[in-house]
């Protein structure tokens, strides 16, 4: 690992801010036919404001169930998790709706863009699901596009904008509601190299600007770039451990 590792993860991220995400024995299991598969086996997990954590693990380590649980994309069979202050675990679908749009910004691999909308209307959507007024609309989604250095294509549509830009978008679009967290799941996944090392830069200056992000990924270069490594084995959290990121 580049930059060295210690095991201070909890005592270093303690001094970023005040706790985010609490999570408590949460648990996941699954019904497939007559069996019941766990996925998510007795996490315990705090996330503090500030922090970029990179969540690692081989397909199959339950970090993808785990991500959905702390997007409110899935409910835990047991467990308790708090976000921003509120248990989450026990919410409707409806209220889940809810915090995922105030509270959640989300980036994904394959950049889930409206092919037939601009890169500012795609931006300007969880605005428009908020009830956001239009003058404060515009105001927000100028601000997002342009801390994506994407200013320039505004009314290009997805299929006129590389992978990179693509997900520059997507990424202004986590950004637009003023997020509490912004989870990106293997954002750097669909990309080259190089255009990877470009997310990946913009990732690390929201996380100096004060955005807490928490990272899902399965290439230890990606997760190297973050502050912190929270590591799954079936199910479980095997390590926690602070970093000096690589870049």
């Amino acid at each position: 690992m580049a930059g060295g590792e210690s095991g201070a993860g909890k005592t270093e991220a303690g001094k970023t801010g005040d706790v985010l995400i609490a999570v408590q024995d949460l648990h996941k299991t699954y019904t497939v036919g007559t069996q019941s598969v766990p996925a998510v086996r007795g996490v315990d997990l705090e996330i503090r404001r500030g922090e970029y954590v990179a969540i690692m693990g081989t397909s199959g380590s339950g970090k993808s169930t785990l991500m959905n649980m702390l997007g409110c994309l899935d409910t835990p069979t047991s467990g308790s998790y708090r976000l921003n202050g509120v248990e989450v675990s026990t919410l409707t679908d409806d209220q889940l709706a809810d915090i995922r749009n105030r509270e959640i910004g989300f980036v994904f691999q394959t950049f889930n863009l409206l092919p037939r909308s601009t890169a500012l209307q795609n931006v300007e959507l969880p605005l428009v699901y908020a009830g956001i007024k239009p003058a404060v609309r515009h105001q927000r989604v100028v601000e997002a596009i342009r801390a994506v250095g994407l200013t320039d294509r505004g009314t290009h549509k997805p299929n006129e904008l590389s992978g990179g830009q693509r997900q520059r978008v997507a990424i202004a679009r986590a950004l637009v509601n003023h997020p509490s967290l912004i989870l990106a799941d293997e954002p750097t996944g669909n990309l080259d190299s190089t255009t990877s090392d470009e997310i990946m830069e913009i990732l690390k200056g929201l996380n100096q600007a004060g955005h807490t992000i928490v990272l899902v990924t399965h290439e230890p270069d990606i997760a190297a770039r973050c502050r912190r490594i929270v590591r799954l084995a079936d199910g479980r959290i095997v390590s926690d451990l602070a970093v000096v990121p690589s870049a």
